[in-house]
């Protein structure tokens, strides 16, 4: 069986699905990498921009050197991400309903880029990896926590025996890490396991100067 195309009304019905759910029971799961990511998001500090900030549960946890801006495309998501800022977060500047791949921003606008649990959910991960390329400054990062594909062994075959069902679960089981490799002005200057026993992976990218 081939894997499931996933586009953007699928995503939006998957997550208002997980949106009263998500904290609960993934909070737990991403919190390595997901803390991960944003020490290292406040090491580089300014303007920072996180796609698919979902409900915003990694926002406290930015410094306060970092100027942020969220966005996501599932507005039940982003319904619990503006409670979170309401109740006291003033270092965030803006959560906004936006698609990855169509970014609204201009070139170069942000020090930090941050996508965390994102690229296996979106249609076209290329696209979305040249629009995070796009608006990061030069020499700023592109930081990135996500489930990579197995190269083998039992997990391997659970992901691509998953695989059709990618619309129904609003994600990529079977994800290839060479998906997130092909902008030549970012250079991996960092790649390590980010919790949950090895599931997910955070990768930092550092652009040309």
């Amino acid at each position: 069986m081939q894997a499931a195309e996933i586009d953007a009304r699928s995503i939006q019905k998957a997550y208002a699905r997980w949106a009263p759910i998500y904290d609960p029971l993934f909070g737990r799961i991403t919190t390595t990498g997901r803390k991960a990511a944003v020490a290292a998001a406040s090491r580089v500090g300014g303007r920072i921009l996180e796609v698919g900030v979902g409900t915003g549960i990694a926002l406290p946890d930015y410094g306060a050197n970092c100027r942020v801006i969220g966005l996501d495309l599932s507005f039940d998501m982003l319904k619990i991400a503006r409670k979170r800022v309401d109740d006291g977060l003033t270092n965030v500047e803006g959560i906004l309903q936006m698609d990855a791949g169509r970014l609204a921003f201009g070139d170069a606008a942000f020090d930090c880029v941050v996508a965390m649990y994102l690229i296996t959910v979106v249609p076209d991960p290329e696209g979305v990896m040249a629009e995070l390329n796009r608006v990061c400054k030069p020499g700023g990062e592109v930081i990135l926590v996500n489930h990579f594909a197995a190269e083998g062994g039992f997990r391997a075959w659970i992901e691509k025996a998953a695989a059709p069902f990618g619309d129904k679960l609003g994600w990529h089981p079977d994800f290839s890490f060479d998906r997130v490799m092909g902008e030549k002005e970012l250079t991996m200057i960092e790649k390590k396991p980010a919790g949950f026993g090895g599931l997910f992976t955070l990768v930092r990218f550092r652009k040309a100067a």
